[in-house]
């Protein structure tokens, strides 16, 4: 009776991820299909209209003042140009801020600081209460660790000569990408993001949604779709759907890029992670059954069940780890039936979309040059899979109502190698969530030994990009918590963060 049903868990496991796994192919179909329609506006504001750049900081010291250089740097007439930078830091960044806001103002800008007594509404309660005595028709938001392109308003804000548009999103990039192993990981998990579906959704005429910086909105658009609400932890996707609910148009510039810092600890990317993940399912109770009761086309509905639910992938990575274990039978036991009508069906619809899918996006991002990512491919899942108990964990907390706050991911303002985060100013977050995921990787060593003695080596490598993947990201979340240890120790001043 117990193995029958592990049979039938360890089976909808596996139906389950390949559903997931269909829609990667279901995007790269769309993609495919619709990757030469123009994005360009296709005609321009006969008077350039007033616009308002919004700059959500909350202590980033380090990256402040690359910021509010490369927004004095527009190429936009200073006089239809406002820059808010909406402050709710608690440390010194505050006076740093200001005296970088007066020397903008010394210089003929508009700009104002904005410091807020609490936090309330988090990112969302900055924006909301910035809106309100904003002056521009059209809103530039733009996080603290992005830098901006001089010449972005000048390409996007023509898209808004159509009434319908609300939004124009560019792509980002990445100012760290080759700084570790971490970094280029993080690289691979959002070009696909950005070039494959952002693209494939907005082109097929599918919702897709805000990124939260690097993008511009029509005001009348925000406030007709109800404002920032504080209500979820990604107050882009729900601001996102609750506009094109409203008939409002978005558009997706793939040529335009807006890089910005990722996280060079393995902490501050699982917080990130967890406040993604936790937020679109926070956002998924919020406003999937209304998606389902609008008048919007069945195509638009199925893709947006898609994108809202895609964090439940999980859940079930854990319980795949969970269940494996009776697979690993004696190699003789494994008849060809098993591996030609099981064993390599259910990976191909498990593994190999995922693989596909990100080594198409380096694809078009890298046409001469893109196979040189494929070795990358193994640490891509595995710290897929090393991180999937963090994200459990956070859609575990949405579904069962769990309320948390808007954790900030520190940022160092690190662009090279060479430069070291461990004696920044910020210290790390901490978990003891690595003791679980130490667990994982013990469990990975024993079905690893559980193969070899079986002589069923061709699960061998699958289960060491597990047991790779758990320790991996246990032993980078682990060493935060020694401060004292060799790779903490004082840096020579080369190698600190510094100010941009």
């Amino acid at each position: 009776m117990g193995l029958i049903i592990w049979e039938v868990l360890y089976w909808a496991v596996i139906a389950a991820m390949s559903l997931f796994g269909l829609h990667r192919y279901f995007i790269l179909f769309l993609f495919y299909k619709n990757k030469n329609k123009t994005s360009l506006p296709m005609s321009k504001l006969a008077e350039l209209p007033h616009v308002t750049v919004q700059l959500p900081i909350f202590n980033e010291f380090y990256v402040v003042e690359r910021l509010l250089k490369a927004v004095s740097e527009l190429d936009y007439p200073r006089h239809l140009l406002e820059i808010q930078v909406l402050d709710d830091s608690t440390d010194d960044t505050r006076e740093q801020t200001r005296q970088r806001v007066d020397a903008l103002r010394q210089q003929g800008f508009d700009a104002h600081w904005v410091h807020r007594a609490d936090r309330t509404g988090f990112k969302a309660g900055a924006l909301e209460a910035g809106l309100s005595t904003a002056k521009g028709e059209f809103i530039l938001i733009l996080d603290a660790d992005f830098v901006i392109a001089p010449d972005f308003l000048q390409q996007t804000i023509h898209h808004f000569a159509d009434e319908r548009i609300a939004l124009v999103q560019t792509r980002w990039g990445h100012l760290n990408r080759n700084y570790s192993l971490l970094t280029r990981v993080q690289a691979l998990f959002l070009d696909a993001h950005f070039v494959l579906e952002q693209t494939a959704r907005s082109r097929s005429g599918r919702f897709f949604n805000f990124n939260g910086t690097g993008g511009i909105w029509r005001r009348s658009s925000i406030e007709d779709a109800g404002g920032w609400q504080h209500d979820t932890l990604t107050e882009d996707l729900d601001l996102s759907y609750r506009a094109q609910l409203r008939g409002w148009r978005f558009i997706y510039r793939d040529d335009l890029v807006t890089p910005g810092e990722l996280p060079v600890e393995m902490n501050g990317f699982k917080s990130q992670q967890h406040r993604w993940a936790k937020g679109s399912i926070q956002t998924c109770k919020k406003l999937l059954p209304a998606l389902w009761r609008s008048n919007a086309p069945l195509k638009v509905k199925i893709e947006g069940t898609a994108h809202f639910t895609g964090y439940f992938v999980s859940p079930l990575v854990v319980f795949f780890c969970l269940l494996i274990q009776p697979t690993l039978a004696p190699a003789e036991k494994h008849s060809l039936q098993q591996i030609l009508f099981i064993d390599i069906p259910a990976f191909l619809f498990t593994t190999i979309p995922f693989l596909v899918f990100y080594l198409n996006a380096q694809r078009q991002l890298h046409p001469k040059e893109w196979t040189k990512n494929i070795a990358l491919l193994p640490f891509m899942v595995a710290v897929g899979a090393g991180v999937s108990i963090n994200n459990t964990r956070a859609v575990i907390e949405a579904l069962v109502g769990h309320q948390s706050g808007f954790i900030r991911t520190p940022k160092y303002g690190i662009e090279k190698k060479g430069q070291r985060w461990t004696t920044g100013r910020y210290s790390p977050l901490k978990s003891a969530l690595f003791i679980l995921e130490v667990g994982f990787a013990l469990y990975f060593c024993g079905l690893c030994a559980q193969a070899i003695v079986l002589k069923n080596y061709a699960q061998l490598p699958f289960l060491l990009v597990f047991l790779f993947g758990f320790a991996y990201v246990a032993f980078q979340s682990a060493i935060q918590w020694f401060p004292l240890a060799p790779w903490n120790r004082e840096d020579t001043d080369e190698n600190k963060p510094i100010p941009a």
